[in-house]
């Protein structure tokens, strides 16, 4: 085996003496899944177990992929589709296509210039990246990286001057919105990084607020770190009041996956909600994201944007989840797995072979522009040919 050459060629001799791809995995991907199996021959196997896997059984990370297969598309035909317009709004601003980059941690495992990389693709391909409180590169680096709209990633930690700091460092920088996860009280349990005994790397947002070096002799030392930082298991609604009390930002909620948050949120003010159940590694056998989409879109009665987080492997996948009522889609792992596999242009090109299938199956379905997708375009498993009548 040897390492990747030539176009994409890493420029660190440490990267290629332990980074590889073999030769037979080195053509172009023609699908999101192939930039996967090019990220786990690239990657150590630690490196890849911790992108890759979900909480216990992992059946919530199986079900995020395959809860998809059970909705089929209903498309309409004589449709003039010459021309398909992808472009949307997410908060006002206006983005090429819609799917963001959503907040995953320690991208600098995955390439030398981790989230930087991350940022300069989604910049490219005219897209928000929500970067995520435990990125490797700095909030202050990715946003002197490119010109581009970002959104910040966080919690309401134990001591709420970290919040605060982190928060207001985002809104100097030009990020546009906070994205406050609220499925943390505590870490999940992902066993694949107890037994690799994972250890965290110098998260570079927090030098100078916390210690960062966190020791533990039972596993991974990255639970301890956020037992001991982090999560605050008192976190309840009244906290969103005071997150919002200090930034002028619009403040999302991420982790919303029934009706009755959805409700809630809407009312202590919140500016937008996203549905994930965090990737599948927080509580095994929630339901998958796909699933309950529609129940929280029915609750927010489109008083605020519902964006969709979990499972997208596919364009089709995108059209399903905006028929069901998202306003776009974020992207996880598999913009990871596009980094590990081939930097900056594997970002991209995960997100533009998302986009171009998009733009076929709405050609395919009749939908010259996002507004044409409807509820009518889908079928659940639930539902009989006839309720569609």
């Amino acid at each position: 085996m040897k390492a990747v050459q030539g176009k994409h060629q890493r420029g660190s001799s440490w990267y290629s003496s332990i980074f590889k791809v073999p030769e037979y995995m080195e053509g172009e991907p023609v699908n999101v899944n192939e930039f996967q199996e090019l990220a786990r021959q690239a990657l150590p196997k630690m490196y890849y177990d911790y992108y890759s896997g979900g909480a216990e059984d992992e059946y919530t990370l199986k079900q995020n992929v395959e809860a998809f297969q059970g909705i089929t598309i209903r498309p309409r035909i004589l449709v003039d589709v010459s021309r398909i317009d992808l472009s949307t709004t997410v908060l006002g601003y206006k983005i090429s296509a819609p799917i963001l980059i959503a907040p995953s941690a320690k991208h600098k495992w995955a390439h030398p210039e981790g989230e930087v990389a991350t940022a300069r693709a989604a910049a490219a391909c005219d897209t928000i990246m929500i970067l995520s409180y435990r990125s490797t590169c700095t909030i202050e680096e990715v946003a002197s990286s490119c010109n581009a709209v970002r959104f910040f990633q966080c919690y309401v930690y134990k001591r709420r001057d970290i919040s605060a700091n982190l928060v207001q460092r985002a809104e100097r920088c030009g990020y546009k919105a906070i994205v406050l996860t609220v499925d943390s009280p505590r870490l999940g349990r992902r066993e694949k990084d107890i037994k690799n005994k994972m250890v965290n790397p110098q998260l570079k947002n927090f030098e100078g607020l916390v210690s960062t070096q966190v020791s533990t002799d039972d596993g991974s030392n990255i639970e301890a770190f956020d037992a001991n930082t982090a999560f605050d298991a008192s976190l309840s609604w009244k906290d969103i009041g005071w997150l919002r009390s200090i930034t002028n930002l619009p403040v999302l909620l991420k982790g919303v996956l029934t009706h009755e948050d959805a409700i809630k949120a809407v009312e202590v003010g919140v500016d937008g909600i996203v549905v994930s159940n965090h990737g599948a590694r927080q509580l095994d056998y929630a339901p998958p994201t796909i699933s309950v989409l529609e129940e929280v879109v029915g609750a927010v009665k489109g008083k605020v944007p519902v964006l969709f987080d979990g499972g997208i492997r596919r364009g089709t996948d995108v059209f399903k989840a905006l028929a069901l009522g998202a306003q776009a889609v974020l992207i996880g792992r598999p913009a990871v797995f596009g980094l590990a596999a081939k930097g900056e242009y594997g970002v991209k090109r995960v997100i533009e072979m998302l986009r171009d299938e998009l733009e076929l199956t709405m050609a395919l379905s009749g939908c010259p522009t996002l507004n044409h997708i409807s509820r009518k375009h889908v079928r659940t498993k639930h539902e009989s040919p006839r309720s569609m009548l």
